[in-house]
């Protein structure tokens, strides 16, 4: 048995008996691990009060390597998520980043750049940054990063280019935009408008439009119809807090 350091964040926190708790984190260099911490939940624990959710932290742990938890041995709180207690769509919106990495990412498969971008999306969100566009830059890392992302440029059928137009197909079954011939037949197709497939684009390229912004009222909710579709397609249920996001009011 192993004991590994690196860093993490706090995704999920389950009783386990009167003092331990099971957490589940997802860290930067083994990828989303289950823990046993032992006394956790004592008032003058071995882990300081760390353990709170959406808390990025240094910890030390033991590796299992007969598919049984880890064991946590320590955990130093760097960084505590407080903006819960000044908005509540920001408080939403990181449960819905911890959601998305507990659902699409598996044990022991590390993403580090995943990580540093889940870091970055709290730390943002912590600190007042466009609301929507945070979101919507996760969203499209993790699917990135994951393999998921659907196909934003071409034809996700037959690869051919989809010329732009008053509204452009997207099939999330699919998986991205569709042209004309591929469009019929295909189920639970959405429509788009140029500027959100825009603003999506725009967004996966780390770039930004004053003109094309994805908290503007014209597109927010369009935009967010069509990821919450794509979302619900690949976890085969919408998730838990998509109906807290709303249309991510700043």
């Amino acid at each position: 048995m192993a004991t590994e350091k690196t860093s993490a964040v706090v995704l999920r926190l389950v009783d386990f008996s009167e003092s331990s708790c099971v957490v589940t984190l997802f860290t930067r260099d083994f990828g989303k691990i289950a823990a046993l911490a032992k006394g956790a939940r004592r008032p003058k624990g071995p882990f300081d009060s760390a353990l709170d959710l959406l808390a990025i932290c240094r910890i030390v742990f033991i590796h299992k390597t007969t598919g049984a938890l880890d064991l946590l041995t320590e955990a130093k709180l760097e960084r505590r998520f407080r903006t819960a207690s000044r908005n509540l769509s920001r408080l939403y919106a990181g449960y819905y980043t911890a959601e998305l990495l507990m659902e699409l990412t598996e044990i022991a498969d590390p993403h580090p750049e995943l990580y540093a971008e889940a870091e970055r999306t709290l730390i943002d969100l912590d600190h007042d940054a466009n609301l929507a566009q945070t979101v919507l830059r996760f969203e499209l890392s993790l699917l990135q990063q994951l393999g998921y992302l659907p196909s934003l440029d071409v034809c996700a059928l037959c690869g051919t280019a989809v010329p732009v137009q008053r509204r452009i197909r997207f099939g999330p079954v699919a998986g991205g935009i569709l042209c004309d011939a591929c469009r019929p037949g295909q189920r639970q197709v959405v429509s788009l408008s140029p500027e959100v497939l825009q603003i999506l684009r725009q967004a996966l390229a780390g770039e930004a439009d004053s003109e094309l912004d994805a908290d503007h009222p014209r597109f927010r909710g369009e935009l967010r119809g069509v990821m919450n579709h794509y979302l619900t397609n690949l976890l085969g249920h919408p998730p838990r807090m998509q109906r807290y996001l709303g249309t991510l009011s700043t």
